[in-house]
């Protein structure tokens, strides 16, 4: 069966989504470690962000410019005075940096913030559902990717964050 000789050859990725300090204010921190070696290819995890959350358009800025973090929103333009229930879904594209100590392992981190959410009764807290990201690695300059463990994906934007080039993304199944 073909099927399970490609699944057999596409090693799983797995994913790691941690949050980190307490409160309204707190970091995202996104553990990626691939199936295979990177071969060189720019490796990134977009995250649908619930209205519950959200990164701050003008603190994400302050950040790049210190080279602190590499983040596309989409959209750039965030309302971050409204409450959960008139926000909308953000899209997170976070670039990862390689880990020093595992040759196929990237990890980056982004402060995300809580919104305030409609009273209720008999309860202080409230549930904001975060997904596991979509692993993608772009190959702009060279690296070669296994077609079948690979497959084009749908990003609009370069493969890094100080790059206007757009070049084509590619994702993969992997284990949250």
């Amino acid at each position: 069966c073909v099927t399970s000789d490609v699944q057999a050859a596409c090693r799983d990725t797995t994913v790691t989504q941690q949050l980190l300090k307490e409160g309204f204010h707190r970091d995202l921190l996104v553990k990626v470690e691939l199936g295979e070696d990177s071969g060189g290819c720019a490796v990134a995890a977009q995250t649908r962000l619930p209205p519950g959350i959200y990164v701050d358009p003008y603190e994400l800025a302050t950040l790049r410019q210190l080279s602190l973090t590499k983040a596309v929103l989409f959209p750039d333009v965030v309302d971050v005075e409204a409450p959960e229930y008139l926000a909308r879904d953000v899209l997170l594209l976070l670039f990862l940096e390689p880990d020093a100590r595992c040759p196929r392992c990237f990890h980056a981190a982004v402060p995300v913030h809580a919104r305030y959410h409609r009273p209720a009764e008999g309860t202080l807290e409230a549930l904001v559902v975060l997904e596991s990201p979509e692993v993608l690695l772009c190959c702009c300059h060279h690296g070669q990717l296994s077609a079948e463990c690979w497959e084009p994906a749908e990003v609009d934007t370069p493969c890094s964050s100080d790059n206007t080039t757009p070049c084509q993304w590619h994702s993969t199944k992997h284990r949250p």
